[in-house]
Formats: C-alpha cells, structure tokens, sequence
C-alpha cells in the first residue's frame, strides 16, 4: 500500500511539472510576441495603423503626419512633429521615446524635395 501512495504522488508532481514547463513557456512566448511593440515607430515610414498605434496619436493626427510627410517631405528628426497641425511642444515631448525618424537612410530622404 505505501509503494503504491508513493508512486501517486510522484506521477502527480511530474503533471504539476510538466504544466508549469508550459506556462513558462507560454510566459516566454508572449513576451518575445511583444518585443515588436516596444519599438519605436518611423515617423517616415509608418503606415496610418501603425501611427495609430502609438499612445497619444488618434487617427486624426495619425493623418496629419502623413500628409505632412507628402508635402513637405521626410522628418529630420522627432522635434519636426511639432511642425504637424495639432502637435505641441508638450506633445512632441511624451511621444519622443515612442516614435523615430529612422536610420541613414532617413536623413537622406529627408534632403530630397518632395514630389507632387
């Protein structure tokens, strides 16, 4: 009887164990599916969702970048949003560690008139 007690509760650790393995593993796998959203957006390549998609920006300021980056061409830097309609000093401020202007390649575009 007690062999049998004791084979009981081995093979009920081993269930507990396994199903902590796939917790931590659903844990681990969810974090690494968030990573993409921690990143900075490109304020010269983003797409209107994903401008969306930034605390703070709504689909109206959303549209008013990406206007502004047609006419005028590609942002130098995160200090230009404050050149788009609806954008403040305070504004730029919050949103700086949540979007960029890219890399090089950026800069470059950003010398380049726009089209019409």
């Amino acid at each position: 009887m007690a062999v049998r007690i004791r084979a009981n509760c081995m093979t009920g650790l081993n269930f507990w164990e396994n199903e902590m393995k796939k917790y931590v593993f659903a844990a681990l796998l969810s974090l690494f599916a968030a990573v993409p959203a921690w990143a900075a957006v490109d304020l010269n390549a983003a797409t209107q969702s994903e401008l969306e998609a930034v605390k703070g920006i709504g689909p109206a300021k959303a549209k008013a970048i990406i206007e502004h980056r047609e006419k005028k061409g590609a942002f130098r830097s995160v200090d230009d949003l404050a050149k788009v309609k609806g954008f403040g000093a305070a504004s730029v401020a919050k949103l700086k560690g949540e979007v960029s202007v890219g890399g090089a390649g950026a800069a470059e575009k950003a010398k380049e008139p726009a089209k019409k």
